[in-house]
């Protein structure tokens, strides 16, 4: 106990008191090898480099990121017993999602002790999330898997987060609009309104909800699944607040269904046609009254005979014969095809 007390006395007098008296603060107890916390607040826009390798708090976000999901999996196997694997991930991911870190490290005071350019090429709401990972990566390496669970046991899961009203909160609000959109039998879509980049560089996305061919509510996130989840969310409060637009997408949905129920063409008729039989005269002459059945045929015949015969069809080398040969023989073939 003495040797400890004595141990922060001359913390006092060390150049990062200052950082060391923040983490006691935050982690309720004193870094052993600060130099990993110091990494674990550098965020990469810094462009630290020692022995020609960059020095930030990527890798230690990378194990952070694993150990806080064991650490918070473990906890949750323990402390709903006999539930199954699908609830077990549910809660574990609501805990650890880019959404909650970021709360907590704003709270606990970690966004205000990361070091940062300024002029990040990533945007502010991922500062937080992943400095808190980082963090925890760093008390792993400096402390251990049982200083990390103690961490979250008493410092989060302790003070900050009621484990079981988050187990039985609804948070995903895109399964819930579909999920509602089933039961009323109501065509939901997700439609890309725009993509661009930040001022930083960084992916953002604009996504609308379509209900009915009905347009809902635009979400915007730096990733499609929080555009989408925040575009849901937002339409499943529009549907909640305004009955004429209830109205509107169920007007939509009755119209879309009564013609889906219409025929979309006449039904076809059965009724073979005969027309390729040979009609006898005494028919022909039923069909057309007071008409011979010679002018009949004839008629039709000139009807199917429309190529209007031309003299271009008869040719003659010159000197072979004159031109009143040529119309002489043209007016043959005339006569020959009229007896035909």
């Amino acid at each position: 106990m003495l040797n400890k007390l004595i141990g922060r006395i001359k913390l006092l007098f060390r150049q990062d008191k200052e950082l060391y008296s923040a983490l006691y603060d935050i982690l309720g107890f004193y870094p052993d090898n600060i130099k990993y916390y110091k990494q674990a607040l550098m965020h990469k826009s810094i462009m630290h480099k020692e022995k020609g390798k960059p020095i930030n708090n990527e890798r230690l976000e990378f194990l952070g990121d694993a150990v806080l999901g064991a650490v918070v999996g473990h906890i949750v196997f323990k402390r709903f017993e006999g539930k199954r694997e699908g609830f077990l991930t549910n809660t574990r991911s609501k805990i650890v999602q880019r959404e909650t870190l970021n709360k907590l490290a704003n709270e606990l005071g970690i966004t205000n002790l990361i070091v940062t350019s300024g002029t990040s090429g990533s945007h502010n709401s991922y500062l937080g999330g992943n400095a808190f990972e980082a963090l925890v990566g760093a008390i792993y390496l400096d402390k251990g898997y049982e200083s990390c669970m103690l961490f979250i046991k008493k410092r989060i899961l302790g003070k900050l987060i009621n484990i079981d009203k988050v187990a039985y909160k609804e948070v995903n609000f895109k399964s819930k609009l579909i999920e509602w959109s089933q039961k009323n039998r109501v065509n939901v879509d997700f439609q890309l309104v725009e993509q661009k980049k930040d001022s930083g560089g960084s992916p953002m996305f604009q996504y609308m909800v379509m209900l009915e061919g009905i347009e809902g509510c635009i979400g915007k996130g730096y990733s499609k699944k929080e555009s989408q989840q925040m575009a849901s969310k937002l339409t499943l409060e529009r549907l909640r607040k305004e009955p004429q637009y209830i109205e509107a997408v169920f007007a939509s949905k009755a119209n879309r269904t009564k013609m889906e129920e219409e025929p979309v063409e006449n039904v076809p008729n059965t009724e073979a046609k005969d027309d390729f039989i040979i009609t006898s005269n005494k028919d022909a002459e039923k069909q057309n009254p007071g008409k011979s059945p010679k002018t009949t045929v004839a008629k039709e015949m000139k009807k199917e005979d429309n190529d209007e015969f031309d003299l271009s069809d008869i040719t003659a080398t010159p000197g072979e014969a004159s031109r009143e040969d040529i119309i002489a023989a043209a007016e043959e073939a005339a006569f020959a095809e009229e007896q035909r």
